[in-house]
């Protein structure tokens, strides 16, 4: 479970590089439909979207494979796995797997 104090520190690398990667993707997300997606359908901007969008999509990939590496050393149930792609999708999700599920991981 998420909480066990024991990581070796490969473990504690993969969730440092899982928790890196879900802030920028995160950040990415907010970007992309916050900024970039305005640009194009408000100002006529479209390159903003396919260079922020390649930006996101390039950190989505990652996030996910971060995550399967992550699910399969720490042997965390694959519940936790789909609960980290929901979190992808869903704006601001990221922040939220970080606060509630990998920064209590790293600590505890």
């Amino acid at each position: 479970m998420p909480n066990d104090p024991a990581h070796t520190p490969a473990q504690r690398q993969a969730l440092r590089r899982l928790r890196l990667i879900g802030i920028a993707e995160g950040i990415s997300y907010l970007v992309l439909l916050g900024i970039a997606m305005p640009l194009k359908y408000l100002a006529g901007m479209p390159l903003m979207v396919t260079l922020t969008g390649s930006v996101h999509g390039a950190l989505f990939v990652g996030f996910g494979l971060a995550a399967l590496h992550v699910q399969y050393l720490l042997r965390w149930h694959w519940t936790w796995l789909i609960q980290a792609f929901l979190a992808s999708v869903i704006p601001l999700g990221t922040f939220w797997l970080d606060h509630v599920r990998l920064r209590p991981a790293m600590n505890g």
